[in-house]
């Protein structure tokens, strides 16, 4: 803009003016969309950061932080209120003085007094020494009139057992004197899981649970069983889950095939690092889960997360997936004529993580897909059609309304604005956000994916890669079977060292008796 001194001196020539007034205007036109870029570029920035802290250091649920604030000031204004002592001439006349209310801490016992009733027992009786046993007064022997008992639990470490197999040979003596093949036989001993190994099933079974339930890298079990009294390396066991693995192998692929007979397929990735000469690479981890009727959890382990990881575990499936938006996902469901449905919790998270750009939209876009939820909510319990009518009944119209508010804010934002691209999400994922209302078995999240993800992130968290492609596999097999165990609330290491000890002499016809909601009807819980 010019100076005070230019301004004074204008022209008198009207198409001088009218083009300074059209230079003035072109500035401000310019100047209003470079702070409307900045504006954007530093909403955009912003959002990043505050997604970044709080994946490091906020909480994992997704939730708006302004409604959250003031959800804090009420909780502070209540608790000061509460506090106040009660006024007797405040309250209502002929009315008795009620208690002022205290605080109670409830505290928590056992929650589960049946599995401590079957606990093992072993009694201990505490008795006065012979010398204190004399009445202090008089001299003569009191006598017992009765007992007190308490309990308390305690824990008995594990331990190691060498366990020798002695195989009885027979032979006929008198084939042997007379020549004779004397017909040597020996007796069989059980077939072990790894032929030649020194490993029992046991043991394997501890190994595979440890790190594969429990989350504990090799190294730790190393040092754990050297303090209960053997050395075994963590190369050691590590060669030990590739073996259980290979074992396993034909009752994963029968999981496969059963999860590939499911109506919907949950599914979701991860990155799986995998050591590589100069740094890790970047492979994935991959989760299929089952419907009820093939009650599964199936990972698979890939070194790239191209197409053709879910396009070769797809191949010749043509009902419904259920995943997030990556594109990964399109030539598969094209060319197969699946049914792709979208997950809500996917399109919440971008509110959630827009909502600093612009609070009002994120605010009122929670509360519809919140009340898609509450609808959820009343139809959990209800069978496949009565979900759908009540679906179509109630979170159809839902639906429209909010489609037509998702229009209304796009027109309002700037395209490259944070909450835009949230917007925009949800414009061009509708179809697939869209097919809970059609099919009721459909879910409308794909939350059980996410959570099954988190087990492969707590591993490597804690042993941080896998060593190749064959360690990725050992990963994603053992995986398979422990997250199935979860699913169906059994033991895995009690499942695991019955599934070590019988399949190596199971045929391959019977096998489908160990997949575990199978083992589970042969036996049940012990505490249940």
């Amino acid at each position: 803009m010019e100076d005070a001194s230019a301004i004074t001196s204008l022209p008198d020539d009207p198409q001088a003016l009218k083009q300074i007034i059209l230079n003035l205007s072109r500035d401000r036109d310019e100047n209003a969309r470079q702070r409307d870029e900045w504006h954007v570029k530093f909403l955009r920035v912003e959002t990043e950061l505050l997604r970044l802290k709080k994946w490091y250091y906020g909480s994992r649920a997704d939730r708006l932080q302004t409604p959250g604030d003031v959800a804090q000031m009420l909780l502070a204004f209540t608790t000061e209120l509460e506090a106040r002592p009660v006024n007797p001439n405040d309250l209502p006349p002929n009315e008795p003085l009620a208690e002022v209310g205290t605080v109670r801490r409830v505290r928590r016992g056992r929650r589960n007094l049946a599995a401590f009733d079957q606990l093992p027992v072993t009694r201990k009786v505490h008795d006065l020494a012979e010398a204190d046993k004399p009445c202090p007064c008089c001299g003569k022997t009191r006598e017992k009139i009765g007992e007190e008992s308490s309990w308390h639990v305690e824990f008995i470490p594990g331990r190691f057992e060498r366990i020798e197999h002695v195989r009885v040979k027979y032979a006929c003596k008198h084939c042997e004197q007379n020549a004779e093949n004397p017909q040597i036989t020996l007796a069989d001993k059980p077939v072990q899981p790894i032929d030649k190994g020194m490993a029992g099933p046991g043991l394997l079974a501890y190994i595979v649970t440890s790190k594969y339930a429990d989350f504990l890298p090799l190294y730790r079990l190393e040092s754990i069983f050297q303090r209960n009294g053997l050395e075994i390396s963590r190369a050691t066991q590590s060669v030990w889950c590739g073996d259980v693995a290979d074992l396993l192998r034909p009752l994963y692929d029968l999981m496969i095939q059963r999860v590939l007979q499911s109506h919907v397929i949950g599914t979701d990735d991860t990155v799986m690092p995998m050591l590589a000469p100069e740094k890790t690479r970047q492979a994935r981890m991959w989760v299929y889960v089952g419907d009820a009727a093939n009650p599964y959890n199936v990972f698979q382990f890939t070194i790239s997360r191209s197409r053709d990881g879910p396009a070769k575990f797809l191949a010749g499936y043509r009902q419904a997936l259920l995943a997030d938006a990556y594109g990964g996902y399109d030539g598969v469901v094209v060319s197969n004529d699946i049914t792709r449905a979208g997950c809500w919790a996917h399109g919440r998270r971008r509110f959630v993580d827009a909502e600093k750009s612009h609070p009002q939209i994120a605010a009122e876009a929670v509360g519809w897909i919140k009340r898609l939820y509450a609808v959820e909510e009343r139809g959990k319990a209800l069978d496949v059609p009565a979900r759908l009518a009540l679906r179509q009944q109630e979170s159809t119209p839902i639906l429209s309304s909010l489609k037509d508010r998702l229009f209304t804010w796009r027109d309002q934002l700037l395209p490259k604005h944070p909450m835009a691209e949230a917007v925009g999400y949800l414009l061009n994922q509708w179809n697939e956000l869209s097919v809970f209302t059609t099919d009721g078995a459909v879910s409308i999240d794909n939350n059980i994916c996410e959570r099954e993800m988190k087990r492969i992130c707590l591993n490597r968290k804690n042993s941080l890669f896998v060593g190749n492609e064959r360690g990725g596999q050992t990963a994603a097999i053992l995986s398979s079977l422990t997250s199935t165990c979860k699913r169906h609330a059994i033991d895995p290491q009690r499942y695991m060292a019955q599934l070590l000890m019988n399949l190596p002499a199971t045929p391959i016809s019977q096998i489908e008796q160990w997949l575990p909601d199978r083992w589970k009807l042969r036996n049940p819980s012990p505490s249940g």
